[in-house]
């Protein structure tokens, strides 16, 4: 038993202090030097001009358009005179 308790005893006081943190130092952080921007400088050269696009696609088709209105009637003619000749033409020979 004296054992036991002597061991118990020895490890409690390895284990609290293996618990023992140390303590956190802060180092402050070192200045950063931020740049200013200086003057302007002269300006560039104009660039070059770019290709020219390729030509777009045809268009739908429009839709069909309404129907116009009907014509005036033309005037009446004047009668002929004479005789009228009807030419019929020649018979065509017939296919053997």
């Amino acid at each position: 038993m004296k054992y036991t308790m002597l061991i118990a005893a020895l490890l409690a006081t390895l284990s609290l202090g293996a618990c023992d943190r140390p303590a956190v130092v802060a180092v402050p952080a070192t200045p950063v030097a931020v740049p200013v921007p200086g003057p302007a400088g002269a300006t560039g050269a104009t660039g070059t001009t770019g290709t020219t696009g390729t030509t777009g696609s045809t268009g739908s088709t429009g839709a069909t358009g309404s129907q116009g209105t009907e014509g005036n009637t033309g005037a009446t003619g004047t009668s002929g005179t004479g005789t009228t000749v009807i030419v019929t033409p020649a018979a065509s020979a017939p296919a053997n």
